[in-house]
């Protein structure tokens, strides 16, 4: 008789659980007894549903990582839009939240990426792979930007995007040590004179 969980709530609740863990004591720090007895579940009844620890954690990512991930997703318009006050808007809204976070060790997906690079390279191309699709998103939005009309045409959108992204990342790292309202606030500012330098500019 298989122990395996099929429930999907159940899947969820322990993914959900697991993710917690492993962001706040490390995946390489937590030994799989310690996951079981957080999760209170059989060593028997976790392998035969995520076969092994590693396993477990490519799930997280493949489900709950990816959703955290597609929320940050700006739907491009059919018509024409600016796309810096939508994307300032979103990156607003996911500092503000994380300012609010009593547990805050930096954006989630990029806590994982530093623990797992050089160490793991399938569970690092997953985690690269999710990071991937809102630097797309980003580039989507911004290319359109240039079509029509909002972003210089000679900016490089590509390099735009992965810019957007990797500052992002590093003030999240930040605001775990330091004032995060502050950095926030700051953040914010400099990256609206950002967009202004890279935007087209109106004849007067």
């Amino acid at each position: 008789m298989s122990n395996s969980i099929a429930n999907s709530s159940k899947l969820h609740q322990l993914r959900a659980r697991g993710l917690s863990f492993f962001y706040q004591n490390g995946y390489y720090s937590t030994t799989t007894e310690e996951l079981l007895a957080h999760l209170s579940i059989t060593k028997e009844a976790f392998e035969a549903t995520f076969s092994s620890k590693k396993q477990f954690f490519i799930g997280i990512a493949q489900n709950l990582l990816l959703q955290r991930t597609l929320n940050l997703l700006i739907e491009p318009n059919s018509y024409k839009q600016n796309p810096f006050p939508s994307i300032l808007q979103m990156l607003e809204n996911e500092l503000e939240n994380s300012a609010d976070s009593p547990v805050d060790g930096g954006f989630m997906l990029n806590t994982f990426l530093t623990e797992f690079h050089g160490k793991d390279k399938e569970v690092s191309k997953v985690l690269v792979q999710i990071l991937r699709i809102w630097e797309i998103n980003l580039l989507s939005l911004l290319k359109k930007g240039q079509l029509d009309g909002y972003v210089d045409q000679h900016v490089d959108a590509e390099s735009a995007a992965k810019y957007i992204v990797s500052s992002f990342i590093g003030i999240r790292t930040l605001m775990g040590n330091e004032d995060p309202r502050r950095l926030k606030r700051q953040y914010l500012q400099q990256l609206r004179y950002y967009f202004n330098s890279i935007a087209k500019q109106r004849a007067a």
